[in-house]
């Protein structure tokens, strides 16, 4: 049996129970999860192994401390995209200005009339890319900013909409690069994770690299595939026929760096891929969220911390209202996105319809919901199939919303 560490604020026990089931029945390996309910943190929970060995020789276990930090996935695209909303809310930043009015080179192929805010939205119609990164092109910032520059649009700009799953980084970081003139990685530790005091990076410092899990791929656990969980856990045919034929959008989409990068390397853990490889605990991707809600202060929380709003309420309502909604040409299924952040639905479950946030593929998920005040924070090291939803993050919102009165 797993034993689990840290604790919950009286009310939130059950939250601990879902956790604990997670490794008994859900195949999780190393995990850690918290949550702040308007700006208190009622829940900081980890357990497991943080460098699981499966399929190889067994090695001794390395436990999950209150330190372990994880690579996010595409819970990376909510920091990358902050950082462009922070320069938008500071005036430095026009969300509705031309690319290529900061980034000239964004012109080519006719992409001339894009405004920044159709990167954010998955609108730019640069999801995949004709020749893919190699390795040595995602290590170096320049070449990979260039490729999505060079890049023809797969549909008319604006038109439609389709999941960036590794360009969103490049093409958002560059226009953050190029108007503050630091590297996205630079501009959210010194304007967003100093100030606020987390252990998030786009760009693991040399000196974290002992505290970051090892990322292991999982199949879903039996019960994930036959019990209820809420998700659609057989994806439809026409899903799956995309992802297996190398010639569709979806699977050149997800196939943009070739061969994959791996993420436990310490070199790609140290570059700055904001699209997908941002590293950081679970305490401070709720903490992050709670900040862009304003926590306490916003919501009469009494006993809460007043954790201080990133950016402004009518940059917020931008930020998170649905800018495109309807089918997605990469992820094959409905999706609504706003400026950078998933909306809740169907296909990424969070909290309550008023939540936004990002998953991550294999199972992390950072999320804020204003209505209810929440920020959550889940990590794992187990990556088991899926992009948009996990068995394991659902399990723990249902017990939220028990401990907080709602129907699970």
């Amino acid at each position: 049996m797993v034993e689990i560490w840290g604790g919950t604020a009286e009310g939130f026990e059950p939250v601990r129970d879902a956790f604990a089931r997670n490794f008994r029945e859900y195949g999780e390996l190393g995990a850690a999860f918290a949550l702040y309910v308007r700006g208190r943190k009622v829940v900081d929970l980890w357990g497991g192994d943080a460098r699981p060995e499966v399929g190889g020789r067994p090695a001794p276990a390395v436990p999950w401390t209150a330190d372990t930090a994880q690579v996010l996935r595409s819970v990376t695209k909510g920091l990358t995209a902050t950082t462009a909303l922070l320069l938008a809310d500071r005036g430095q930043l026009d969300l509705d200005a031309p690319v290529a009015s900061y980034w000239p080179e964004f012109k080519a192929a006719g992409k001339d009339r894009v405004p920044v805010s159709w990167l954010l939205s998955h609108q730019a119609g640069v999801p995949a890319l004709d020749v893919p990164l190699r390795l040595e092109d995602v290590l170096t910032w320049e070449r990979a900013a260039a490729a999505v520059a060079a890049q023809a649009p797969a549909w008319e700009p604006g038109t439609a909409h389709g999941y960036h799953p590794y360009t969103f980084g490049w093409l958002v970081g560059e226009v953050v690069r190029r108007v503050s003139g630091r590297t996205v990685g630079q501009y959210f530790a010194e304007e967003i994770a100093r100030p606020l005091g987390l252990d998030l990076w786009i760009g693991l410092p040399a000196g974290a690299a002992p505290r970051v899990g090892r990322l292991v791929d999982l199949p879903a656990p039996e019960a994930a595939r036959t019990g209820p969980s809420g998700l659609r856990l057989r994806p439809k045919q026409a899903v799956r026929d995309a992802y297996q034929d190398p010639a569709s959008l979806t699977a050149r989409a997800f196939a943009s760096v070739r061969p994959g990068v791996d993420l436990n390397d310490p070199a790609v853990q140290a570059a700055e891929i904001p699209g997908a490889g941002g590293i950081g605990t679970a305490r401070s991707l709720a903490r992050f969220y709670a900040a862009l809600v304003g926590a306490a202060d916003r919501h009469g929380g009494g006993a809460g911390e007043v954790l201080p709003a990133l950016f402004g309420p009518e940059l917020l309502a931008r930020a998170v209202g649905p800018a495109v909604s309807g089918p997605d040409r990469v992820l094959i299924v409905n999706s609504t996105f706003g400026l950078g952040f998933f909306r809740h639905g169907p296909t990424s479950l969070m909290a309550s319809p008023a939540s936004f946030g990002h998953p991550g593929r294999g199972g992390s998920l950072g999320f804020a919901d204003p209505d209810l005040g929440l920020g959550f924070g889940y990590v794992t090291n187990g990556m088991q199939p899926g992009v948009t939803g996990d068995v394991r993050s659902r399990n723990l919102i249902r017990a939220v919303r028990g401990c907080l009165g709602l129907p699970a």
